[in-house]
């Protein structure tokens, strides 16, 4: 059998052409998308799933990571603000403004407990519904002008030397084109950068939690309160249950949800394993819904408020930690931010991930490709 195969040249139709070209529909990508139509600009999005919002809603992704820093100022605003003000007041869970930065032990201990408080102090870290995020999502870039295009794949780069000048993709209208001034690689895994020859990294250290992917999964039918009643009633026995579900390969403990009869799981988390290997994919999915029915199954018969649990869903993206990081004019290093550098082209801060250290500057110099023109990247990316 033939190693490779050549195939025929053909023409592919060009579906638009637009000043901005905005490939992956996750956080950074919607709010690319949007924040480009309102500044004037003819502007597509092309996502791959049937939805916005990437990792944060099909990857179940729906706890939001502190958006305060460790003084309870909130950092990460603006378009993150938009999206939550666009869905329902109980789609949400989370403490309220007055109590972000508290170091009160009572407060630090119940909400670190619902995912919003960590060294101990209480942050700023709500967990919402998914499919209310996807609404939103799409709300705000439909609103703001921009031309959506779901269930979309792109597959190529199209380019002229270092200059891209728009991307070819695929979807059930067949293989199409979309020329643009600016293409802005949104994807995550640096799809497009990386097929058009920009310079990337990808090394990781083998022991760390980056290493992972994993295929997070909703469950039903439960009582959270029972859950936490008992957990923190009678603590010996709950970690004498947590301790015979980690001897069984039961790891992990459930994720609030907005409602009472909801919880979140995100394990088994597998390490060793790719997300740009489509073998690699395939193993994830299969082993992660394999360990879904166990930790369900154990939690069902051990742990009170569990007995009626049901299987509700499983993320419809696998949970990807990393894959490749673009080379870019500028980079972010952890000796620059654990020193609170700050970068003269800066264009957004982040939240350190311990008091211990400040605010993390982001230069554009980081989004910037070294060598290619008309190209950006941001996001996981």
């Amino acid at each position: 059998m033939a190693d490779v195969i050549v195939e025929p040249a053909r023409e592919t139709s060009v579906f638009r052409q637009c000043d901005v070209l905005i490939v992956g529909g996750g956080p950074a990508g919607s709010a690319a998308a949007a924040s480009a139509a309102r500044a004037g600009a003819d502007t597509v999005l092309v996502e791959r799933y049937g939805h916005l919002g990437g990792l944060s809603t099909g990857g179940l992704v729906v706890w939001i990571d502190r958006m305060t820093d460790w003084t309870g100022r909130q950092v990460i605003t603006g378009f993150a603000n938009e999206l939550l003000d666009r869905i329902p007041r109980d789609a949400i869970i989370g403490p309220s403004d007055d109590l972000w930065g508290s170091r009160d032990p009572a407060l630090v201990d119940y909400w670190g407990q619902r995912s919003s408080a960590s060294n101990g102090i209480v942050s700023w870290a709500p967990t919402t519904d998914p499919e209310m995020l996807k609404v939103a999502y799409a709300e705000i870039v439909l609103d703001s002008g921009a031309k959506l295009l779901l269930h979309s794949w792109a597959v190529a780069v199209i380019q002229e030397g270092d200059e891209v000048q728009g991307v070819i993709f695929e979807s059930k209208s067949g293989r199409q084109a979309i020329l643009a001034d600016v293409v802005i690689d949104t994807s995550g895994d640096g799809d497009i950068f990386a097929a058009a020859g920009a310079e990337f990294e990808s090394d990781i250290s083998p022991g760390d939690i980056h290493h992972t992917m994993n295929l997070p999964f909703r469950v039903g039918g439960v009582d959270m309160s029972r859950y936490y009643e008992f957990r923190n009633g009678k603590k010996d026995e709950y970690d004498a249950i947590m301790k015979r579900g980690r001897e069984v390969g039961v790891d992990g403990k459930p994720g609030v949800m907005p409602r009472n009869d909801q919880c979140r799981f995100g394990r088994p988390k597998m390490a060793g394993y790719s997300s740009l290997d489509v073998e690699d994919l395939t193993t994830i999915e299969v082993e992660g819904r394999r360990g879904m029915l166990k930790v369900v199954d154990f939690y069902r018969e051990n742990v009170p408020g569990f007995e009626d649990a049901c299987i509700l869903d499983t993320a419809s993206q696998l949970g990807v930690r990393h894959s490749r990081r673009l080379v870019g004019l500028n980079r972010v290093v952890r000796e620059q931010w654990t020193a609170g550098a700050r970068h003269e082209d800066e264009v957004m801060v982040s939240p350190p991930p311990n008091p211990r250290h400040p605010n993390v500057s982001i230069p554009l110099g980081a989004l910037i490709p070294a060598k290619l023109e008309n190209l950006l990247a941001a996001g996981r990316n």
